[in-house]
C-alpha cells in the first residue's frame, strides 16, 4: 500500500534535509509527522519520524556533547515565568525592546540602529499584582529569521505581533505573520478548543508601536487591509498610551484567575496570588500549594466569589474566580 505522500510533506522532508541546526531539523520532523497521512501504510514512517525526533530532542537536552567537552547552552530556550510568557515577533526597531524598558527592568538594549538585540531577552512586567513574562526577539526579515526563534516561540503562552505604525505596516504584517505560519505558530480561528493544534501554535495578537509617531487612522488602515482575525493593542512606549490596556488584554488572552489563599484563622496574602487556568477548581489549587496533601483536601471556604456567601463552604469542584480568596482546610 502506497503512503501517497502530500506536497506539505515533502516540502517538509525537504526542510528536514536541507537543515543545519538540530533545532531546524526538530521543527522539520515536527511538521511531517503533522501532514504525513495516518494510515498503515505510514506507521513505519510515523514510527521512523518519532524515533528521529526522540533522538534529537535527547541530544538537544543533554547539549549534543561528549563527556568532558563544554556543555551547549541554547541562548533561545527561555524558561517560563511569572503567570505567562508572553514573545514578541516583530521586524528591525519595530519597537519590541521599547516595550520591555517601558514595561519591566530587563537589561534590553533601546537603539535606533536594526538587530540591537541578537538573543531572547525576558523581563517580568506586572498586571496588577500578577507578574507576567515579557521576551524580546532577534527581529526577522522576508529574508532571514534566526534558526532558534521558532523554539522560543514553541515556549510561549501567547505570541505578540509588534507593528512599527510609522513604518510599512502591511510589508511588517505579512513578514510576521508569514514566518508564524511557515512554522505553524499562529493558532487558526476555532483551533482555540484543539489540544492538537494548542501542542505547537499559539494565541497571537498585535501590539501596534509608535501610535505618537504614526499618521492618525494608521492602525484602523492596518486592521482593514490585513485581513487577520486578531486582536490589536495601539500603545507608544515613549508617551506610554495603551500600555496598561496591553497589560490588561495579555491579563485576558492568557485565560487565568488569581487567588488568594488564606490560613484558618489568619487574614489572607494578598501580596502574592496563585494563578491558575480559567475552569480551574478547588481541587486544582490544592494540588499546586501542596501536591501530597491534595488528596486530603477536606473542605474550602470561599471569599469574593459571585454567588456565595463570603465564608461559605465549597466543595473541592468548585470552579474558581478571579480575585477569589480560598481557605483550604485538610485531613
Amino acid at each position: 500500500m502506497a503512503a501517497n505522500l502530500t506536497p506539505q510533506y515533502k516540502k517538509a522532508e525537504d526542510r528536514y534535509k536541507a537543515a543545519t541546526t538540530d533545532e531546524e531539523r526538530l521543527d522539520a520532523l515536527e511538521e511531517m509527522l503533522r501532514e504525513i497521512p495516518k494510515h498503515k501504510a505510514s506507521e513505519h514512517m510515523q514510527a521512523d519520524i518519532k524515533r528521529k525526533m526522540s533522538k534529537l530532542k535527547a541530544a538537544m537536552e543533554s547539549g549534543g556533547s561528549k563527556k568532558g567537552a563544554p556543555s551547549h547552552v541554547d541562548i533561545f530556550h527561555v524558561p517560563r515565568g511569572g503567570a505567562g510568557q508572553v514573545v514578541l515577533i516583530g521586524m528591525p526597531n519595530s519597537g519590541k525592546s521599547s516595550i520591555l524598558a517601558a514595561l519591566t527592568k530587563a537589561p534590553v538594549v533601546v537603539a535606533e540602529y536594526p538587530y540591537a538585540t541578537d538573543k531572547p531577552i525576558p523581563g517580568m512586567a506586572l498586571y496588577e499584582d500578577v507578574p507576567i513574562q515579557l521576551v524580546d526577539t532577534p527581529p526577522i526579515t522576508a529574508d532571514f529569521a534566526p534558526s532558534g526563534l521558532v523554539n522560543t516561540c514553541r515556549g510561549a503562552d501567547l505570541l505578540a505581533v509588534v507593528i512599527d505604525l510609522s513604518g510599512d505596516v502591511l510589508e511588517q504584517m505579512d513578514v510576521c505573520t508569514k514566518y508564524l505560519d511557515s512554522h505553524r505558530l499562529m493558532l487558526k480561528p476555532g483551533e482555540e478548543h484543539d489540544p492538537a493544534a494548542q501542542h505547537m501554535a499559539h494565541k497571537t495578537f498585535v501590539v501596534a508601536t509608535k501610535s505618537d509617531l504614526a499618521p492618525a487612522g494608521t492602525l484602523d488602515t492596518l486592521k482593514e487591509l490585513a485581513d487577520q482575525p486578531l486582536d490589536y493593542i495601539e500603545i507608544s512606549s515613549e508617551t506610554r498610551q495603551g500600555l496598561d490596556t496591553l497589560m490588561k488584554t495579555i491579563y485576558d488572552l492568557l485565560h487565568i484567575v488569581r487567588i488568594y489563599a488564606k490560613r484558618p484563622g489568619k487574614e489572607p496574602d494578598m501580596r502574592d496570588p496563585f494563578t491558575l487556568k480559567k475552569g480551574s477548581t478547588v481541587h486544582d489549587l490544592a494540588v499546586l500549594i501542596h501536591r501530597e496533601l491534595a488528596d486530603k483536601l477536606k473542605s474550602a471556604r470561599s471569599w469574593h466569589a459571585p454567588g456565595v456567601h463570603d465564608g461559605q463552604n465549597v466543595p473541592r469542584e468548585h470552579i474558581l474566580s478571579d480575585k477569589e480568596i480560598i481557605e483550604l482546610h485538610f485531613a
